[in-house]
């Protein structure tokens, strides 16, 4: 089993519509979420995509208009127009608001707990 398909089995992907940014260096997409995990996100390709694959990215997810997931990304695969990101860095308060629409959205702390577990032994 690759560590992709082993990952997308242990983290529970969570359907969300945000203002999803990411940028490397002087370079700008905006973009669309498709989901995103405690581990990683997955994006629709913009027809102007030309980040270097092998650099990380800064991806910076609007939940609302006061609160915003800030990670350090860096690009996993691409397939069917859309970009796989798996989390490299994320500070203390984008994690606490990332656990919390987790939570929300999953509905069962338990399986929550298990996520978190899980994401320490990545």
């Amino acid at each position: 089993m690759s560590e992709l398909s082993h990952e997308r089995r242990r983290f529970q992907r969570i359907a969300f519509d945000a203002s999803t940014q990411l940028s490397q260096g002087e370079r700008h997409w905006s973009m669309q979420l498709h989901d995103l995990s405690l581990k990683g996100l997955l994006l629709e390709c913009p027809a102007d995509w030309d980040a270097d694959p092998e650099q990380p990215l800064l991806a910076r997810i609007e939940l609302d208009p006061a609160t915003t997931v800030t990670m350090q990304v860096v690009l996993t695969h691409r397939q069917n127009q859309q970009l796989g990101f798996v989390c490299r860095a994320i500070d203390l308060e984008s994690i606490s608001h990332l656990r919390r629409l987790i939570e929300l959205n999953l509905g069962d702390e338990a399986l929550l707990e298990r996520e978190l577990a899980a994401l320490g032994e990545a």
